[in-house]
C-alpha cells in the first residue's frame, strides 16, 4: 500500500485501515495492541504535517531558519524514507487483520466470521460488529478528526503583525521593543523584560490583532521588551540551561536595565518562568519585580508517572540528538502530544464544525501555528529538562543548580505576581502553584484559561492583562 502525498486521500485510506482493525479490536485481545500501535503511528506521522502547514503559511519567510534545516517543510515532514515505513507498517496490520477475519470463529459479540467474504459483506459485518462493541460515535470522530485536520491546513489566515525594532541582539536571541517611539520614559514607567519558554516562538505574546499582550500594555504606558530565544545555531546547541540564564539571560536583561535607566520587571511564561525564577534569584539588583506566567516547579505534582515517563523517553531521543545536536521540533510535538493525546485530537473535531471565516477561526489557526512551528531545543538542555527536571523533580526538591548554586524561590524577596491558570492542561496548576507559596512576597492570581488561551485567547485580557497590568501599578 503506498501512502500518497495528498492529505484527503491518505486520510481516507488511515480511516479504512482504522475500521478494519477497530473491528478486529471488538473480537480479539491480541489486536488491540496493534490498534494502539496504529493510533500512535498516525498521532506520529500527523505532526509533522501540521508543523509544515504552520511553517508555509508564515509569512515573511523567517531569517533565523537554515535553508535545508528541519525546520523546513521539505526537510521536516513526511520524507519518502518515513512513507515507506508507513506503508509497511500499515501492510503490516492489514495481513493481521485479514489472518483474524480468516481464522478467528464466533466473536466476543456473537458474530459469526465466515472463511470469505466479499468487500461488501465485510464492510456490513464491520459495521455490526461496531455497532454492538465500539459503537459508530468513535469512527465519525475519527472523520471528524481527519476533517479539522484537512480545515486547518486549507485556511488562507497568516500573521502580519511586524516585528518591533531590536535593541539588543546576541547569537540568533534579539530582544524586542513594544514602545521604542515614547518621547519620555519617565522613572515611573515600568520597563518588563518578556521570557517566553525556548522549545516554542516568542509570537505567542504577540500573536495577531486583538490577540497581543505586548501591544495591550504598550497602550497602557508599559514598555513591553520580548527576549526573543531565536533559532539555536551551532554555539546554542552546545548550551546548557547555565549557559541560557547565567549567560544570554542574564545579559539580555543588563541590556534592558541600561534601556531602562532603572531595574525592571521580569516576567517568565511557562518554561521562560522557570528560568527567571532562577535569574531573580541570582542578579536581584537588576529587578523591582517578578512574574510568573504559567511556570512549572513541582514535576511530579498531580501525576508523577507522567513526568517519569517522559523521562523514559530520553534513551530513544539520544540518536536524534546526536545527529544535530538538539531534539527536533517534531520529537517535541510527539512529547507534547504525550502529555494531552485527547485534547489535541478533540480541538481539531472542534474546528472541523465551526464557520471557517469568523474571528475564532482565525484564533484557533494562530494559536494552532504557533504551536506547530516550534523550536529545537539543545540536546544539553533537553537533558537537563528531561531528565533533572521530569525525571528527578529536581526544582521541587531543591535539588536544582544553576551555575553551581541552589535555585531557591524563598530567596526571592522582592515582590512577585504568580498565575496558574486553572484550566492548564500543559502545566497543571499543582505544578506551578508551589512557587507563589515559596516566594515571600508572591500574589497568586487563579485566571479562569488555560495554557495557551490566558495570554492569548479571546479572554485573556480579563484573565490575565489586566490583572498583570493591576499589579505593575502597584509595585
Amino acid at each position: 500500500m503506498n501512502i500518497p502525498s495528498d492529505l484527503a486521500a491518505w486520510a481516507q485510506d488511515w480511516t479504512t485501515i482504522i475500521e478494519s482493525e477497530m473491528a478486529a479490536w471488538a473480537t480479539d485481545r491480541e489486536a488491540r495492541e496493534t490498534f494502539h500501535a496504529l493510533v500512535a503511528l498516525w498521532a506520529n506521522s500527523v505532526a509533522p504535517l501540521l508543523a509544515d502547514t504552520a511553517r508555509e503559511r508564515s509569512a515573511p519567510a523567517r531569517p533565523d531558519v537554515p535553508a535545508g534545516s528541519a525546520a523546513t517543510g521539505a526537510a521536516s515532514g513526511i520524507g519518502d524514507a518515513e512513507r515507506e515505513r508507513l506503508a509497511s507498517r500499515v501492510a503490516e496490520l492489514e495481513a493481521r487483520i485479514a489472518e483474524l477475519e480468516r481464522h478467528r470463529g464466533t466473536g466476543g459479540v456473537g458474530v459469526q466470521q465466515p472463511v470469505e467474504r466479499t468487500q461488501q459483506e465485510n464492510h456490513g459485518m464491520f459495521a455490526a460488529l461496531l455497532a454492538e462493541s465500539v459503537g459508530q460515535k468513535t469512527l465519525g470522530q475519527n472523520r471528524e478528526l481527519i476533517a479539522g485536520i484537512a480545515a486547518y491546513r486549507r485556511h488562507p489566515w497568516q500573521r502580519d503583525l511586524p516585528d518591533p525594532p531590536a535593541c539588543w541582539q546576541e547569537g540568533g536571541s534579539r530582544l524586542l521593543d513594544y514602545a521604542p517611539n515614547e518621547t519620555s520614559h519617565a522613572p515611573t514607567q515600568t520597563t518588563v523584560l518578556f521570557v517566553p519558554s525556548l522549545i516554542n516562538r516568542a509570537t505567542i505574546l504577540d500573536l495577531m490583532t486583538g490577540h497581543s499582550m505586548l501591544r495591550f500594555l504598550a497602550a497602557q504606558r508599559v514598555r513591553p521588551l520580548l527576549l526573543d530565544w531565536g533559532w539555536p545555531g551551532s554555539l546554542e546547541r552546545g548550551f546548557t540551561l547555565t549557559d541560557y540564564i547565567a549567560g544570554r539571560l542574564e545579559r539580555a536583561l543588563e541590556a534592558a536595565v541600561r534601556l531602562a535607566g532603572q531595574p525592571v520587571v521580569l516576567a517568565g511564561y511557562c518554561m521562560g518562568g522557570t528560568l527567571a525564577v532562577a535569574a531573580a534569584q541570582r542578579r536581584p539588583n537588576l529587578l523591582r519585580g517578578l512574574a510568573l506566567l504559567a511556570a512549572p516547579w513541582d514535576f511530579h505534582a498531580g501525576d508523577a508517572g507522567r513526568g517519569r515517563e517522559l523521562a523514559a523517553q530520553l534513551p530513544l531521543l539520544e540518536p536524534v540528538m546526536a545527529l544535530s545536536a538538539a531534539l527536533p521540533v517534531d520529537a517535541l510535538q510527539t512529547l507534547f502530544t504525550l502529555v494531552d493525546p485527547d485534547g489535541v485530537a478533540a480541538k481539531y473535531r472542534a474546528f472541523a464544525s465551526l464557520d471557517q471565516t469568523t474571528e475564532r477561526a482565525k484564533l484557533f489557526v494562530a494559536l494552532e501555528d504557533w504551536l506547530n512551528d516550534g523550536v529545537p531545543l539543545a540536546a544539553p538542555v533537553a537533558r537537563e529538562c528531561l531528565a533533572h527536571w521530569y525525571g528527578a523533580n529536581q526544582p521541587a526538591l531543591g535539588q536544582w543548580h544553576v551555575a553551581g548554586a541552589r535555585v531557591n524561590p524563598a530567596a526571592i524577596t522582592m515582590p512577585c505576581f504568580v498565575a496558574v491558570p486553572a484550566r492548564d492542561r500543559i502545566v497543571p496548576p499543582e505544578s506551578a502553584r508551589p512557587l507563589a507559596a515559596l516566594i515571600p512576597k508572591a500574589d497568586l492570581h487563579i485566571p479562569s484559561a488555560g495554557h495557551v488561551g490566558m495570554v492569548a485567547g479571546r479572554n485573556a485580557e480579563t484573565a490575565l492583562w489586566r490583572p498583570l497590568l493591576h499589579w505593575l501599578g502597584r509595585i
